[in-house]
């Protein structure tokens, strides 16, 4: 379970101050097996909330916890194996390796876990319309193939959360159902929590709690 106990972001606190939110300075926890919706506005902190969890910034004042221990006390070894076997993410700049292909960029990441999903990298693709670009170079292919690739990838790890920063921003209407379909399978085979981060209130998932920043 991710905790948090009165997290606030030091970089915004100028701007944030006087906002009311229903998580920063505040008791939130996000449980396993749960979805949770993350709504906010540009400038309130959704990518910074996304990286404060994914232990990619301690700029903050307060505490997480990540099963019951400060996610600052993780060492360099224990937080890789978190990442490749109970933390996936989709970033909202995607990370992709740009030299890489689209097959490489997902194996990569899927053969740093000790176990991947029933559904395979190609089953994922053809599911997603990007079968065809599998074994094209990132660089090359639209943002929104990028986009649907960084899905595939993080669904290819093991993981018991899974954490998505605007996943759907550059897909049409059809692609994005389609996505939601398969993380929505892929998180119940994983009986794993969501935690989406997006500009406006959605409808993408039956969540169980919906937060305001």
């Amino acid at each position: 379970m991710f905790s948090l106990k009165s997290v606030f972001p030091n970089a915004l606190r100028d701007r944030l101050f006087h906002r009311q939110s229903d998580v920063w300075n505040k008791d939130v926890d996000f449980s396993t097996n749960s979805y949770t919706s993350l709504v906010a506005p540009s400038g309130t902190g959704k990518t910074t909330l996304i990286h404060f969890l994914y232990n990619l910034r301690n700029d903050y004042s307060g505490i997480i916890t990540y099963n019951n221990q400060n996610i600052l006390d993780y060492d360099s070894e224990a937080l890789s194996k978190i990442r490749s076997n109970e933390i996936a993410i989709v970033f909202q700049d995607l990370r992709l390796f740009p030299q890489l292909t689209i097959r490489e960029n997902i194996s990569l990441k899927k053969a740093l876990g000790k176990q991947s999903v029933n559904l395979s990298i190609d089953v994922m693709a053809e599911c997603l319309n990007i079968s065809h670009i599998l074994d094209k170079p990132a660089h090359i292919c639209s943002y929104g193939e990028q986009q649907r690739a960084a899905i595939i990838r993080a669904l290819a790890q093991p993981f018991t959360y899974l954490l998505l920063d605007e996943p759907f921003s550059h897909l049409d209407l059809e692609n994005t159902q389609k996505a939601i379909d398969l993380i929505h399978s892929t998180c119940t085979e994983n009986k794993a929590g969501l935690i989406i981060a997006d500009l406006d209130q959605n409808y993408y998932f039956p969540y169980h709690q919906q937060y305001f920043l």
